[in-house]
Order: structure tokens, then C-alpha cells, then sequence
């Protein structure tokens, strides 16, 4: 088995992706007793207790999810001791990673993006780095997800995986003068997501986000 966001403009870069693709504002269908968007009843919430600073493989799946050196996601959270758990939590990280690929390469259609996503994630995913690249920019620096809690849907082919996010040091650069777009740290910096991963049936170990909701300037991440 394998497994292995400054001018207006770019204040609105640096924070598109913490834009819902579900189109509502802050999403209060995760603290209920049912995954947003499953329709399963769901298990207790396990808080992820320790950071983990381990690097992704290149290649996971198969699938090349780098970045440039310049392009840092890090995500501070601890595997769930559950094996389904902890696969879509590394492929929910794979999801981002494969967002933030496709800023780089300026395409949404690289093969990452494919790979980890599915209906409504696909097109949020699809949305953000557009909106990157009709503004001209790439990004740069230091993105760090943490406080990351999983639950699962009773039939297990569903994990919704939240987690914080803080961009306070994660800049748009101009792709044409490689200006960096620096802007001062704020609320707007810290968002609060929850991705619902399924599972792939045809895929060995593979999980695919298939809705994203944020909650922009969320105070419980900072």
C-alpha cells in the first residue's frame, strides 16, 4: 500500500484562501453531532495533543505535492492513532499543499489537485488559484496550520478534519517584479477549516477533500 494569504488588492490576495466555497460566512454544521455535508453521525472529537514538524514525502500517492523552498506549509498537528483518521489528515494536508502547488505553477490543472480533491473541494481549490493568478501573484513565506481535530462518520468513508490557520507571515508576491506584498498581521490572518475528506474506493489509502468551510478572523486560533 502506498502512503506514504499590502495594497487592497493584495490584502484580498493573501486571504482568498480562506474564502468558503460553500458561499456563507462562518459554518456552524461541524459542532454538531454530524460531519457538515455526510449526513453520518459521527464519533467524539479527538484534539490532536502534540505538534508534528516531520516533512511530507515529495511524491505521496505517487503524486508530486513540493513547493518551492520559498513556499512553507507547515502543519503542527499529531497523526490520530486511527488509520483512516490519519490518512485523510495527511491527504487533507496533501489538499493544500496541492492548492498552493498549483499558485506556483499558475494552473488548476496540475495533477495534484486532482489527486486530493472532488466536487466542491475541487472547485474551491479551483476558485483560489485563479483568483492568485488574475492578481498576478504567487505566494511566499510561512503558513502554519495546527490545533487539529478529526471525527468520522460511522460508515468510515467520511473524516472531517479541522484544524486553525495562521497566514500572519504568508505573503502574495508579484509573479512580474517578485515584489513581496507584505502586510501588517490582523485577525484576517487567522481562519478556522474544516475539510470534509472521502474516501477513494478505487484508491489504496487515498482520501479526497470533497467540501471546504472556513471561518475567516476566527479569535479562537490566535
Amino acid at each position: 500500500m502506498k502512503r506514504r494569504t499590502l495594497p487592497i488588492a493584495a490584502a484580498f490576495a493573501a486571504a482568498t484562501l480562506m474564502l468558503t466555497a460553500c458561499g456563507g460566512g462562518d459554518d456552524k454544521a461541524g459542532d454538531s453531532d454530524k460531519i457538515a455535508g455526510t449526513g453520518q453521525g459521527t464519533e467524539k472529537p479527538s484534539k490532536s495533543a502534540k505538534p508534528s514538524g516531520a516533512p511530507a514525502e515529495a511524491k505521496p500517492d505517487g503524486v508530486d505535492v513540493s513547493l518551492p523552498a520559498d513556499m512553507n506549509l507547515v502543519f503542527d498537528w499529531e497523526k490520530p492513532k486511527d488509520g483512516n483518521e490519519a490518512a485523510a489528515m495527511e491527504d487533507a494536508a496533501n489538499y493544500l499543499r496541492a492548492i498552493y502547488r498549483g499558485v506556483d505553477k499558475r494552473t488548476t490543472k496540475d495533477a495534484a489537485l486532482a489527486a486530493y480533491a472532488t466536487g466542491e473541494g475541487l472547485h474551491y481549490g479551483e476558485v483560489q488559484i485563479n483568483e492568485w493568478i488574475k492578481g498576478g501573484w504567487t505566494a511566499t513565506g510561512t503558513r502554519r496550520h495546527y490545533d487539529a481535530t478529526t471525527r468520522s462518520a460511522s460508515n468510515g468513508n467520511s473524516v472531517e478534519i479541522a484544524f486553525c490557520s495562521d497566514a500572519s507571515k504568508f505573503y502574495g508576491e508579484e509573479v512580474k517584479t517578485g515584489k513581496v506584498l507584505k502586510t501588517d498581521p490582523s485577525l484576517k490572518d487567522f481562519g478556522h477549516y474544516k475539510i470534509i475528506m472521502v474516501k477513494v474506493p478505487t484508491g489504496e489509502g487515498l482520501w479526497q477533500a470533497s467540501k471546504v468551510y472556513v471561518e475567516t478572523g476566527a479569535k479562537k486560533c490566535q
